[in-house]
């Protein structure tokens, strides 16, 4: 088999070697390693497409994989059954850039933070964003339905994609590169293969859409007393500057003292601690100074409305930069512990805290919890300390994810199932739901060849 798979792609980008393939077969937070036959690593559509052909042949699985930045076990093998690990990782052309219709055609293995550079170019803006940007690769956010922190403006990762071009598990390309906004001719294939996590079909390439680049920026710094004040003061200030807002982070005092203990040269960006905080960013058109003006404001009438109980405005770039890497620091600052990706409707965010935190303290008199995470779109990534509690995570799931349900909330925000919550989403669903799931995989994947293990 490795003899085959090399005269598709080269001696040279078939990985046997301990020490090469090792990165490739243990995910980032090393919570899940497997082992594999090999890693390949094509550098065109038609690789892939004779790659997967001959494993359809050969009856072997494969692992897609991108920059292996995922938090659920979902790119890496799981060592069950014969399989090999294809990296998209040299399909990082970007095949054209359309000014006039605003989109961006890119191969599955551009970083992200390329897209965004080459959008940034041509005079237009990438919303996706998050903190791997430098590091993970644009097929492998399409295939988790990735977030990041302009949801609240943009969507989700679905929301930025027009069209794909997908290798079928029996190794068939399907070319849906289209950069239309208006298709009504059948269904909307692109759909199944955006958040399926590699298990339906190989994404190599997709068409993304560009939005007008952002001229002037407000970020702001805000103290509030309590979840329920940042959901008022989100309200408020949507009323008050629309679709502006682009970013609206919420984070615990115990996110911010982890911060600071970790990166020595970050720094309070206020005088008082206080509970909770929000990161508040705004974008628009035009100068920066109008907008900072109509930013400050805004959160001196919220003020006065008792909705907030301090507030920073960055003066300049390299301050706003300071405080997003604050944010952006959250997740490595609590590294080990048990960490949770759960959305609930905006309105319901206080009460899911309110019925998680009492639970926890009961079952678990030394916890301290993580919350942060994207209020504006009611995803938090709820972490649960210290880490002597990680070998007691189904335990503590269980308590968050129960909270969770009595809401009406999903346990994946938008980190994926991948392995890490493959067995828990069968609490969850419906059993129609599994079954249309699973109907579609037998479809589309009769072999069950395509990432084996993960989400069903």
């Amino acid at each position: 088999m490795e003899r085959m798979l090399a005269d598709i792609v080269g001696p040279g980008n078939v990985l046997t070697a301990g020490e090469d393939t090792k990165p490739y077969f243990t995910d980032w937070r090393k919570q899940y390693s497997g082992r594999a036959e090999c890693v390949v690593r094509p550098a065109s559509t038609g690789e892939v497409a004779k790659v997967v052909a001959a494993c359809a042949r050969e009856g072997i699985a494969i692992v897609p994989q991108g920059g292996n930045t995922g938090l659920s076990g979902g790119s890496v093998p799981t060592g069950a059954r014969p399989e090999i690990v294809l990296s998209l990782s040299r399909l990082n052309r970007i095949r054209e850039l359309d000014a006039l219709n605003d989109t961006i055609t890119v191969e599955a293995g551009c970083v992200l933070a390329a897209v965004q550079g080459a959008a940034q170019k041509a005079g237009r803006y990438f919303p996706l964003s998050l903190a791997a940007e430098g590091s993970c690769q644009i097929g492998g956010n399409l295939s988790t339905n990735a977030g990041g922190v302009n949801v609240l403006r943009y969507g989700m990762a679905r929301e930025q994609v027009l069209g794909l071009e997908v290798v079928l598990p029996d190794g068939r390309v399907w070319n849906g590169l289209r950069g239309l906004r208006k298709d009504n001719t059948g269904y909307d294939l692109k759909q199944l293969f955006l958040g399926a996590e590699g298990t339906l079909g190989i994404i190599t390439a997709a068409v993304l859409r560009l939005q007008p680049a952002p001229t002037a920026s407000a970020t702001a710094w805000i103290a509030v007393e309590a979840p329920q004040s940042a959901v008022e003061l989100l309200a408020l200030l949507r009323a008050r500057l629309g679709d502006r807002l682009t970013a609206f982070e919420l984070l615990s005092r115990n996110c911010l003292e982890a911060v600071l203990a970790h990166a020595r040269d970050s720094r309070d960006p206020m005088t008082a601690p206080h509970p909770w905080y929000v990161l508040a960013e705004l974008a628009d058109s035009g100068d920066s100074r109008p907008l900072r003006e109509r930013t400050e404001e805004a959160l001196a009438d919220c003020a006065e409305r008792d909705a907030l109980q301090d507030a920073v405005l960055a003066q300049s770039s390299t301050q706003a930069a300071a405080l997003w890497k604050i944010r952006e620091t959250v997740p490595e600052a609590q590294f080990t512990n048990v960490k949770h990706d759960i959305s609930v409707a905006v309105s319901k965010i206080p009460a899911l805290i309110e019925r998680i935190e009492p639970a926890l303290e009961a079952a678990f008199p030394s916890v301290r919890s993580y919350v942060f995470g994207h209020v504006g779109d009611g995803n938090l990534h709820y972490n649960v300390g210290p880490e002597g509690l990680v070998p007691q995570r189904p335990a503590v799931n269980r308590i968050v994810y129960d909270a969770v349900a009595a809401l009406g909330g999903s346990i994946s925000a938008e980190h994926g199932l991948g392995q890490l919550k493959r067995e828990e989403i069968r609490r969850h669903k419906s059993a129609l739901e599994l079954e249309l799931m699973a109907t579609l995989k037998r479809a589309l994947d009769p072999q069950s060849i395509m990432n084996p293990g993960k989400v069903l």
